[in-house]
């Protein structure tokens, strides 16, 4: 792994790499443990293990909409190590509009004013992968499901980054994927959540929770359980409980 450049925006050491194995090149985000800046509510584990469980989480559920996602040593010691997605710039996922270019494709999240006093709505796009990330925030319990954290790969799939906050036992879910909130769950994401509640089950062959363990604590394995099934009995993704700021700040 050879380190290329740093990604100045990010809150925390965030390095663009490049990596080759058996002739075969890509590129990756790594993200070195050393690097974190510690946060007073998140005081176990790291936020690369949180980055890696949830991938985990994603890929239980066969979800796919977070890219492959490993702890491994680097240049600057452990992290997380992530494939790096080209992005389609033409292709908006989460935006802000006028009320009048709201069309059937988007979904509303806030109404607001601009600086001029103009209506403007947050808006995300109606589509099934957004629905399994808007899911997987919800049994993660993402703090900080940003617009920038969506991307528009290149590929024409959709993918969710930056998870360093997530599956605390407390709840925390801020996210500007609330489009669907009181909706029956669609089938795939059911499917999906029956695939990971499994998964999770004492004695599953695939062990989840004892990998998970690695990563976050037994309580937030426990916390996850329940939010699966939570989410599964009532059959319909959420809204803002009130109690705690649903969307995150920036929003973007």
């Amino acid at each position: 792994m050879e380190v290329r450049g740093r990604l100045t925006d990010a809150s925390n050491t965030t390095l663009l790499c490049g990596i080759t194995l058996d002739g075969v090149e890509d590129q990756c985000v790594y993200k070195p443990v050393r690097g974190e800046r510690p946060l007073w509510d998140f005081p176990d584990g790291t936020l690369a293990g949180r980055e890696v469980a949830t991938y985990l989480v994603n890929k239980a559920a066969g979800f796919d909409v977070v890219p492959p996602t490993v702890l491994r040593d680097g240049p600057f010691g452990p992290g997380m190590v992530q494939r790096w997605i080209e992005t389609d710039d033409e292709r908006e996922l989460v935006d802000i509009l006028e009320p009048k270019d709201v069309g059937p494709s988007w979904r509303t999240v806030l109404r607001a004013r601009g600086a001029d006093g103009e209506p403007a709505l947050l808006v995300h796009a109606d589509e099934p992968a957004l629905r399994r990330m808007a899911a997987l925030d919800v049994v993660v319990n993402n703090a900080d499901r940003k617009g920038g954290h969506v991307l528009a790969g290149a590929d024409g799939r959709t993918y969710g980054i930056d998870h360093g906050i997530c599956l605390h036992q407390e709840t925390k879910l801020r996210t500007v994927l609330w489009g669907w909130a009181g909706e029956p769950l669609a089938e795939d994401v059911r499917e999906g959540l029956q695939r990971l509640r499994a998964a999770l089950s004492p004695g599953n062959a695939a062990d989840l929770a004892e990998v998970l363990n690695d990563h976050i604590t037994i309580r937030e394995v426990k916390a996850l359980r329940s939010r699966t099934d939570r989410l599964l009995h009532e059959d319909e993704l959420p809204g803002p409980s009130g109690g705690w700021p649903p969307i995150p700040w920036p929003a973007f």
